[in-house]
């Protein structure tokens, strides 16, 4: 019962504690893999803790009622919680009702996870085929050609996934821009972040009130940005990206050879589960791309986010064997 409750307690201190930190170590992208790794490694550690307490929990009443209810009662009360009170029947009742409501709605957050999961998966596969139905391919590139008059670079997950550019998208974008943009949406797929943003939104969907799964949805989804930025500047360069960005944002031509201020408005929008170029915090991202962070602070960040990943996961399990 100690390890069910220590494992409990540990699982509410990373959820509502450890998003601050991590927003901290992340929040520039010095260090984008580490950064994902440690934001995931977050929320399953919370995870783990709490489905190992409440297992332990769940064994305890099966097998060790009485002590149970006494180690409850005299977990709230104290030296006042004497054997008359935890061996009464009214006060066993009471605690069953509470084990069976925690029961029930871990049965419910359980449930809403996977109907969550299975919508989202469901909706881009049926996006993925209904874009390949009414796109055209584009020569030599893989992707889908949309007719719409908005500047739109997107990706879906499906049976194929397809890489979708609107016919406004190549209005404003050369060729450079384009490779640029087509690179950033392969780095998507290749690193499976339609998955992650899958499992981390069905998270926060499912426990929408813990800070942890709220902000690493969020959180997730602005370092998978930077990932496949990342990937892309490789292959083509940082100016073509930077341009091809601006040009999606804005809906303007923008010479990849100087990129000039702009304003920036709201992004087009895309579909429900697609991962778009230009979605999310376009001016954060040209200026790390403009002005990158030093080799010297990555690898401290690195460093420190991969030893926070491996302690992050241990705990758990450590707790559990120390206070068993």
């Amino acid at each position: 019962m100690t390890a069910a409750l220590a494992l409990l307690g540990y699982a509410l201190a990373i959820a509502c504690w450890a998003p601050a930190l991590l927003a901290r170590l992340t929040s520039g992208g010095a260090s984008v893999r580490p950064g994902l790794a440690a934001w995931l490694c977050a929320m399953a550690s919370a995870v783990l803790a709490a489905g190992l307490a409440t297992a332990l929990m769940t064994q305890a009443a099966a097998t060790a009622w009485p002590t149970l209810t006494r180690v409850l009662c005299q977990g709230v009360a104290g030296t006042t919680c004497t054997p008359q009170v935890y061996r009464s029947a009214l006060y066993s009742a009471g605690v069953a009702f509470l084990a069976t409501l925690v029961i029930l709605a871990a049965l419910v957050a359980l449930w809403r996870y996977g109907r969550r999961t299975q919508r989202a998966v469901s909706r881009t596969r049926l996006h993925a085929r209904a874009v390949l139905l009414a796109g055209r391919q584009l020569a030599g590139t893989g992707a889908v050609v949309l007719d719409d008059p908005r500047p739109v670079a997107y990706c879906v997950a499906g049976h194929p996934a397809a890489i979708v550019v609107s016919s406004g998208a190549l209005a404003v974008l050369d060729s450079p821009q384009l490779a640029a943009v087509l690179a950033h949406e392969r780095a998507h797929l290749a690193g499976r972040h339609h998955l992650l943003a899958t499992v981390t939104r069905g998270l926060a969907a499912a426990f929408p009130r813990v800070p942890l799964f709220a902000r690493g949805a969020e959180e997730v989804a602005r370092l998978a940005e930077l990932a496949a930025d990342d990937t892309a500047a490789r292959s083509v360069g940082r100016p073509a990206l930077v341009a091809a960005l601006l040009a999606i944002t804005t809906g303007r031509v923008v010479p990849s050879s100087g990129v000039p201020g702009a304003a920036f408005p709201a992004a087009p929008s895309v579909a429900r589960g697609a991962l778009a170029a230009a979605a999310l915090a376009v001016p954060a991202r040209v200026e790390r791309l403009l002005a990158p962070p030093g080799r010297r602070t990555a690898a401290v960040a690195g460093l420190a986010l991969a030893l926070m990943s491996m302690v992050l996961l241990a705990l758990p399990a450590g707790l559990a064997v120390v206070a068993g």
